[in-house]
């Protein structure tokens, strides 16, 4: 049986925000959809990741999948983060020190003091963008935080099955001494609110930071960084906080979600955005969720439009884009050129980032409008 989540249907939205929302993500399945942000429901423990069109028929006539075994990698944070510092940061932060094909073939597992204390939501976050460092999929041991977050959802196992399912899940973990092909440890302290400057997810800084001078590095590296630098309209040794942005959105299958929401309507609340922008949920739960809590009044307040759920401007779909040559403070997953319309130019950041970029019109740091 087939059950499709239309237009219609309150609970429509996202395909990886529902899933989770819904239950149907649970720990242990092998999950597969026609988007190579699949990978976000590997923060339950699932072997997720994205698949071509011919091979989502097959996967539905057959309900199997041929795959080469990916190699193993491990990323360990330790300690704890910083100041709105959340796992948008994570994720561009480690992206940035292996590079975007520094994960190429790999499965990716999550571990540490860090990401044990995220929210779901936050894991998911953090699964999604194993992609953007060029990984087959990431993913999470389940724990008591993931058994919290599934229990009573629509579709998770009930009464007795779900005692079954969790001392099933229970046992999914990397054992004691268990090989990954590439161990990758990182320190909370050395990640701060970051902001990506370039046309690729590892063309990373601080918001401290300054676009970077190609005369610093040699060979392809510097000729890739020329290009990016002028795509983007910037210049070397440009402190980032004096970059001017055009308009901003928060929303997407990566920062979509109800705390992403709730962070950036704490940054936003009592101020008025200096640019236009763009507020997606990423279900119409969320959007439904949101405005109970009075969220969107507090994005309508700021000046900011509240649109319904969707990728919206994300891939630059369903008629939101940014125009050629204007600039996005944007909460999504990937800044290639083009990505969110034609001559857009965009920078990742997370939501509290992209709220601070509204209120003055340039890209900010969060931290300096945290009540």
């Amino acid at each position: 049986i087939v059950k499709p989540f239309d237009e219609a249907d309150p609970r429509q939205g996202i395909a990886h925000v529902v899933g989770p929302e819904q239950g149907l993500t649970l720990p242990g399945l092998l999950i597969n959809c026609g988007d190579s942000h699949t990978s976000t429901h590997g923060a339950f423990g699932s072997v997720a990741f994205g698949i071509g069109a011919s091979e989502v028929a097959h996967v539905l006539a057959t309900q199997t999948i041929w795959q080469k075994k990916p190699k193993k990698m491990r990323i360990t944070v330790s300690g704890a983060l910083g100041k709105l510092v959340t796992p948008k940061d994570v994720a561009l932060h480690w992206i940035n020190s292996v590079s975007t094909g520094g994960a190429t073939g790999f499965a990716i597992e999550y571990a540490g003091s860090v990401v044990r204390s995220m929210s779901m939501e936050g894991r998911m976050t953090l699964c999604n963008m194993s992609i953007e460092g060029g990984a087959r999929m990431g993913m999470i041991s389940p724990d008591e935080t993931t058994y919290n977050y599934l229990k009573d959802k629509p579709f998770a196992p009930k009464g007795v099955n779900w005692e079954l399912a969790t001392n099933d899940w229970s046992q999914l973990y990397s054992d004691q001494g268990a090989n990954f092909e590439k161990e990758i440890n990182i320190s909370a302290k050395d990640i701060a609110p970051s902001v990506t400057w370039g046309t690729c997810p590892d063309e990373t800084l601080p918001i401290t930071g300054s676009v970077p001078n190609p005369k610093d590095v040699t060979g392809t590296e510097r000729k890739k960084m020329i290009e990016s630098i002028e795509y983007m309209g910037l210049k070397a040794g440009q402190p980032l906080k004096t970059v001017k942005v055009d308009q901003v959105f928060i929303g997407s299958c990566t920062n979509g979600r109800i705390e992403d929401l709730r962070l950036a309507a704490t940054i936003l609340s009592g101020r008025k955005a200096k640019v236009p922008g763009l507020v997606s949920p990423g279900s119409m739960l969320v959007k439904k969720q949101a405005e109970e809590e009075g969220l969107d009044e507090i994005f309508r307040s700021s000046g900011l439009e509240w649109v319904n759920s969707g990728c919206s401007m994300c891939v630059g779909m369903n008629g939101d884009f940014v125009s050629p040559g204007k600039r996005c403070a944007s909460t999504t997953n990937r800044n290639f050129k083009g990505r969110q319309g034609r001559g857009a130019r965009t920078h990742l950041m997370n939501p509290a980032m992209a709220a601070a970029a509204a209120i003055t019109g340039y890209l900010s740091d969060a931290r300096d409008f945290w009540k």
